[in-house]
């Protein structure tokens, strides 16, 4: 016991020690326990004290109330604690004052012990043993309240959580969390979807960062979704949530994009969650549109028969909602069978396809209920029409380029640019299209352009198929000729950028210079792009990501003039004097 008392802080041991005068729970139980079968008693305790470092245990003076009630000796009790006390605790603090004293950050020694401490107790967990802490205190130990308070510990309790989701100690604890305001943290987390009160706050902190979010809108919905789509209930419960916010005049359309990502999410973990999304579509009148559209959003494809029955609602004097037919993924099924390659339609029934999809993107409610405006019917059933026919047509090169005029021209409807966007991925995306090609700009990456200047709001598409191209290998082509592929597809993510993608695209080419994947002579010439394209003033996050690459001698050191006259001198000297660089 001498050997505890050196190591030990005094005051603690010393609170400790006098069960008699200070420890609650001796007093309480004191002479009221009786001992059934003490050698079986004193058998149990003299095993606990063998342990390594259990005069450290937190249960030691119950343990050693049991042992002296039973008639044990003090002598050997104190012989069994010394001999098997180890100081595991104190040489760790050792080690770290000296780790301290050798100059290594304290902070940095922190983190080491703490580390190594989280990935100790995960290793050991036990929830059946943590979920004693409640049976045995009777409230939240003092110690749980003080370790959320730190985000290390939270942490952990965030990787166990996952990892033991039926845990009572562990629910509490992020109920403790929660009510702590830090369920902002917890949004991946799926025990917060067992309790509706931690829940209800994750989905709000969700929504909001979604709401507040702009360039990484993407990323927070992704976040939010998947939270979302846990379980059944977290679902349809979210959902309503959102549906109900949709209907707000101010930012109601944000809501209701909200919950199109949530069902796009859904659908992608190949959930059917069609019964969800009609319950929460107006229009429960048209039950034979209603049905026929359920059937094939049930199983994602299309078919002749609920088509016609669609189209023969919606040519009728008092036509449905058109709302029904904006689901986005009966738009992404409309879509794909009349662009995208290979796909087989009946000739009989593709007008139909194509009234019900001009019909959807161009018609709007009228005033008067059943009296939808149809202004804009007939010249994008015409433009579907066009576009459709030279898709679906084998047509060259050389054809295509004498369509280009009318091609433009179609384009401008935003369901025809999302039409041809669809055509091209499946034609570009093909291996042996850049190897039979001989344009330096192939038509088809031509129309992106066009498309790219007309609609801002597939530009995060735009840009995906160009890095998936950028990044495709073409073994089969020759080194040069690769290289001069990819300036092309530079050429494209410039022109995206001109038209108003800046920042991901400058965040994609930055990737690039981070990663060292990319030819530096590429880089290169982006930057050379980008410098004659763009003129101040600029934003302070453009300067952040482009000005490290300018300044980049092994990038630009040979586009730099004796003077200051070149454009990498001038728009470095430029950002210093107008701009704050970190």
């Amino acid at each position: 016991m001498d050997k505890q008392n050196s190591t030990m802080p005094t005051t603690q041991y010393e609170e400790e020690r006098v069960w008699e005068g200070s420890n609650h729970q001796y007093e309480d139980e004191g002479a009221e326990d009786v001992i059934d079968n003490p050698e079986e008693v004193l058998q149990e305790c003299l095993e606990k004290f063998k342990t390594p470092d259990y005069i450290m245990e937190p249960g030691i003076f119950g343990q050693l109330k049991r042992y002296f009630q039973a008639g044990g000796n003090p002598e050997q009790v104190i012989e069994q604690l010394s001999i098997n006390y180890n100081a595991v605790a104190q040489m760790a603090n050792l080690l770290a004052e000296w780790l301290i004293l050798a100059g290594v950050k304290v902070t940095e020694v922190q983190a080491m012990v703490e580390n190594h401490l989280k990935e100790m107790i995960f290793k050991t967990f036990d929830p059946k043993k943590a979920d004693t802490i409640f049976t045995e205190e009777g409230e939240t130990p003092a110690w749980l309240t003080e370790m959320i308070e730190h985000p290390t510990w939270r942490s952990l309790i965030y990787r166990l959580a996952e990892e033991y989701p039926d845990c009572l100690m562990l629910n509490f604890t992020i109920k403790l969390i929660s009510d702590a305001g830090f369920q902002g943290e917890i949004t991946s987390i799926s025990t917060a979807a067992q309790q509706i009160e931690v829940f209800s706050r994750v989905l709000k902190s969700a929504i909001v960062g979604f709401l507040q979010s702009s360039e990484d809108w993407q990323n927070n919905v992704t976040e939010c979704a998947k939270m979302v789509c846990h379980g059944a209930h977290t679902y349809v419960y979210s959902q309503v949530i959102v549906h109900i916010l949709s209907q707000e005049p101010r930012g109601g359309a944000i809501m209701k994009r909200l919950s199109q990502e949530i069902t796009r999410c859904a659908q992608q973990s190949n959930h059917d969650v069609t019964p969800i999304t009609l319950a929460l579509t107006p229009g429960e009148s048209w039950r034979g549109a209603r049905t026929a559209l359920a059937a094939m959003l049930s199983r994602g494809a299309l078919n002749p028969a609920d088509i016609s029955v669609l189209f023969r609602a919606y040519t009728h004097a008092e036509p449905p909602p058109v709302h029904l037919l904006r689901i986005p993924h009966f738009l992404e099924l409309l879509v794909d069978s009349l662009f995208k390659l290979g796909s087989k339609l009946n000739p009989e029934h593709k007008s139909k396809y194509m009234y019900l999809l001009a019909y959807a993107a161009s018609v709007c409610e009228g005033v008067s209920p059943g009296r939808p405006v149809k202004d804009e019917l007939k010249a994008t059933v015409q433009a579907i029409e066009k576009i459709h026919a030279v898709c679906s047509s084998s047509a060259s090169s050389s054809e295509l380029i004498a369509e280009l005029p009318s091609l433009y021209h179609c384009i401008r409807f935003p369901v025809v640019g999302m039409g041809v966007l669809v055509w091209v991925e499946c034609v570009v995306t093909e291996k042996s299209y850049f190897k039979l090609c001989t344009e330096h700009c192939p038509v088809h990456l031509a129309l992106l352009d066009e498309v790219a200047s007309c609609h801002p709001l597939l530009h995060h598409r735009l840009l995906k198929l160009l890095v998936q191209l950028f990044e495709s290998p073409q073994d089969e082509l020759e080194i040069l000729v690769q290289l001069e592929l990819k300036k092309m597809l530079l050429d494209r993510m410039v022109n995206l950028l001109s038209r108003g993608c800046v920042m991901p695209v400058l965040q994609y080419i930055k990737q690039c210079v981070t990663r060292g994947d990319t030819d530096i002579s590429l880089i290169r010439y982006f930057i050379t792009e980008v410098l004659d394209a763009i003129a101040p003033p600029y934003t302070q996050e453009f300067v952040q990501l482009v000005l490290p690459m300018v300044e980049n001698e092994e990038i630009t050191g040979t586009m730099r003039a004796d003077g200051e006259n070149d454009p990498v001198s001038e728009f470095i000297v430029h950002c210093k004097a107008h701009y704050v660089v970190v």
